[in-house]
């Protein structure tokens, strides 16, 4: 049996582990808290089940086992996030074994965005017979755990992350990150797998789901961030519109939806900096983050980063989406970017933005006016095909005109006095 089969069966069987070791008392609920001074920034009470899969001597052995009671949290690895380091919570346990969550935000959401586990193959008591030594480090950035600021997040459900060759099942979990206070939020996030409720079984008689209608074009929003100072320092006028694939609920299968943006429903947030700036989104279980970077060098800026974070009613999960490897609106400084006909700015596969009636300026915006623009070359393109079509017009009338002539010529000689 490969690495992979093993993986899904590990997998197929956390569900199955966590009930009953629950049952058995096996399970250690531990309370995890990042400090800074006396004031505590993550908080995470949860039990955790791990599954790893490591090579033997002979073939490949796995192991089960939980976060002991004893587990606590590494105070030199773990950080609130000062001088310019992410937020971890790294827990430690056992022989050498740690367990690390990273955090970002975008202003008004905080997800976990990378798992980190390593595991001492050294420690022969959890794994014999082991041909490996030292710390193996498997990481995984398919996490799936988001709730808004100042709200925990909340999961009783058992819930699975794959990482390289092991897979951590996570439990009765509470967690908040970028806390006001020392106490987890009463305020709440239920996971998707929570939420679920039983329904009785369908009857034999079904109706297929009515194709979904086209948005339509998305209404134009103007959104705008300011500084400290209260000075606009970020402008965008544009219609929004999100496709997306997700794994559907109601149908069990992947489906793709388009979604506009509504910007009378939009609350928006940002900020301004000499190389970077940012454009945030918000329009109620859905965030939408621009990023947009500055070459100093060049005086050039341009579309780097774009974010999404969903969680539809019709989702199975939160849907997350990133990709800061872009290179769209580009555009000098001290101009603006126009784009009036639609375009497509691909991030990922499942996701892709279309924008309708664009001009933004993210830098060396002055009096809160777009400056001179800088136009995309679609509607360069736009312009050009009537240019075109019109001259190759004018020059078929232009023909017409010296055949018709020529031809007049010709007939007149033909009555010629002799």
């Amino acid at each position: 049996m490969g690495s992979t089969s093993k993986m899904k069966v590990l997998e197929s069987l956390a569900p199955l582990l966590i009930a009953c070791l629950g049952i058995l008392g096996c399970t250690q609920a531990v309370t995890l808290e990042v400090k800074e001074g006396n004031s505590t920034c993550i908080k995470a009470e949860l039990s955790a089940l791990l599954f790893i899969t490591y090579t033997t001597f002979n073939s490949t052995s796995n192991v089960s086992t939980s976060l002991p009671d004893s587990t606590s949290v590494d105070a030199a690895s773990s950080s609130c996030g000062a001088a310019g380091r992410p937020p971890w919570l790294v827990a430690v346990f056992g022989s050498g074994h740690a367990l690390g969550l990273s955090f970002a935000t975008n202003g008004s959401f905080y997800s976990v965005t990378n798992l980190t586990l390593q595991y001492n193959l050294s420690d022969t008591s959890l794994f014999p017979q082991s041909n490996g030594s030292g710390v193996v480090t498997v990481v995984s950035s398919s996490v799936g755990i988001w709730a808004p600021i100042n709200t925990t997040y909340r999961c009783a459900s058992p819930t699975t992350i794959r990482a390289g060759g092991a897979a951590v099942t996570f439990s009765a979990m509470r967690l908040e990150a970028y806390m006001p206070g020392n106490d987890l939020s009463p305020a709440e996030s239920v996971c998707t797998a929570d939420q679920t409720t039983t329904t009785a079984p369908p009857t034999t008689t079904t109706t297929a789901a009515p194709a979904p209608t086209p948005p339509g074009t998305p209404e134009t929003g103007v959104f705008s961030v300011t500084n400290s100072s209260g000075t606009v320092c970020l402008l965008a006028k544009m219609g929004l519109q999100l496709n997306v694939s997700y794994v559907s609920q109601s149908q069990n299968k992947t489906v793709q939806e388009l979604v506009n943006v509504n910007p009378n429903l939009t609350v928006t947030s940002g900020s301004c900096g000499g190389t970077t700036a940012s454009l945030v989104l918000t329009q109620q279980t859905t965030t939408l983050n621009f990023t947009f970077s500055m070459n100093s060098t060049t005086s050039k800026y341009h579309l780097s980063g774009i974010n999404l974070l969903a969680n539809w009613s019709d989702m199975t999960a939160p849907f997350s989406a990133s990709n800061t490897s872009l290179d769209y609106l580009r555009s000098m400084l001290g101009r603006s970017y126009m784009c009036n006909t639609e375009q497509t700015l691909l991030v990922v596969p499942a996701f892709s933005l279309n924008t309708f009636r664009l001009q933004v300026q993210p830098f060396g915006l002055t009096a809160s006016q777009f400056a001179a623009a800088e136009e995309c070359q679609l509607d360069q393109d736009q312009m050009l095909i009537p240019i075109i079509v019109g001259a190759a017009l004018a020059g078929l009338v232009l023909i017409i005109l010296i055949a018709y002539l020529i031809g007049r010529k010709r007939s007149h000689a033909g009555y010629q006095t002799i």
